[in-house]
């Protein structure tokens, strides 16, 4: 089979691999979607990050759908030919979290595509309590649109994750970071009865986006005269005293102090970005105004999952924030759309008829 491997330096290679096998409690999974994440265009730069997370020769991604080809022995909850999504955190099943059913903190978490082998490939296996099957559609039968979806139901989770970590029925709920999980965040709080949603972002074509999907949006860099562009939009949404969540997506040192700033006391942060360096607030004030800051990492394993399924069965509809497809062959333009900053979600097709071509030792 073709699979896209890190060789610890930066740039990925797409090199022939034997088609692995299907240990006792996995499934192997045909590939037919996978998302490009942040967390792959580390490894492909082969950053600090990366080269302290990954060992080198490994296949990368984490976002897919795919079809069952295979059950290994001891499997009975599934079958060849059903059309699954991967959870891509995989646990220990011993720890205490683990053992209290809160598996999303699993101190032992191996995640596909960082510390096992990822889906970037035409086959990948992982054990049966990670798949997440989709009722009623076969390969045959999944409209491109469909598949498309499944494939990117990791990210999705993040965004129902650190969207209804608070309640947003009626709130106001101020959004940073305008890339997929961010947007899929603030379609969830709107999807959930939230009150006024407002994105944030520095990236215009992300921007452009957001408002094309209906949230008001702005960059929150300040005005040459010191005005606060968040501070002006809660007075022109008539808002009295401030947002009451908000949800920190982007990673930018700068958001979560100008979150602080601009939440009403008692309000609550859910944080998924991660930020390159360690970030500096005002903790007197979150002290004072009894501010919540929430770290999020993942999805719950598996009430997430449920939550997510439930609110696509009654009308959300994530795939506009997918922008491009490519074909599994041409994964290097993918990724330089991915690096871009002008799309939204990058898909790899699977099931187009090009033929990858090995890039070993390029």
């Amino acid at each position: 089979m073709h699979a896209l491997v890190t060789r610890g330096r930066p740039g990925l290679e797409l090199i022939e691999l034997p088609e692995p096998e299907t240990p006792a409690g996995h499934v192997k999974v045909r590939v037919l979607r996978a998302g490009i994440c942040g967390t792959d265009l580390h490894i492909d730069a082969w950053d600090a990050w990366a080269q302290s997370a990954v060992t080198p020769g490994l296949t990368v991604g984490h976002e897919f759908c795919g079809e069952i080809v295979e059950v290994g022995e001891g499997v009975t909850d599934y079958a060849v030919g059903q059309i699954m999504s991967g959870e891509g955190h995989v646990v220990c099943g011993h720890c205490r979290n683990c053992r209290a059913g809160r598996r999303h903190l699993c101190i032992r978490t191996s995640n596909l595509g960082v510390q096992r082998d990822g889906c970037f490939a035409e086959y990948v296996v992982l054990p049966a309590s990670n798949v997440w099957v989709h009722p009623g559609v076969t390969a045959g039968s999944a409209t491109p649109d469909q598949l498309d979806v499944f494939g990117i139901y990791d990210p999705f989770g993040n965004a129902v994750h650190t969207a209804l970590k608070f309640p947003v029925i009626g709130e106001d709920v101020l959004v940073t970071g305008a890339g997929p999980i961010g947007l899929m965040a603030a379609m969830v709080a709107r999807h959930a009865g939230a009150r006024h949603i407002v994105i944030t972002d520095i990236a215009e074509p992300r921007l452009e986006l957001a408002r094309s999907l209906g949230f008001r949006t702005l960059d929150p860099r300040g005005d040459a005269d010191g005005t606060s562009p968040l501070a002006a939009v809660q007075h022109e949404l008539g808002m009295q005293e401030g947002f009451d969540v908000a949800l920190e997506m982007s990673g930018a040192p700068s958001a979560l102090g100008n979150i602080i700033e601009n939440l009403n006391f008692g309000g609550r942060i859910a944080v998924l970005g991660l930020p390159s360096r360690p970030i500096e607030i005002d903790f007197g004030k979150v002290v004072s105004h009894m501010l919540t800051i929430q770290g999020i990492y993942g999805r719950e394993m598996y009430e997430t999952w449920y939550a997510m399924s439930a609110m696509a069965q009654t009308g959300l509809d994530v795939a506009p924030v997918i922008t491009d497809r490519f074909a599994f062959a041409d994964w290097q333009g993918a990724f330089d759309r991915a690096r871009s900053g002008a799309a939204g979600k990058v898909i790899l097709d699977f099931t187009s008829t090009d033929t990858p071509t090995d890039s070993q030792g390029a």
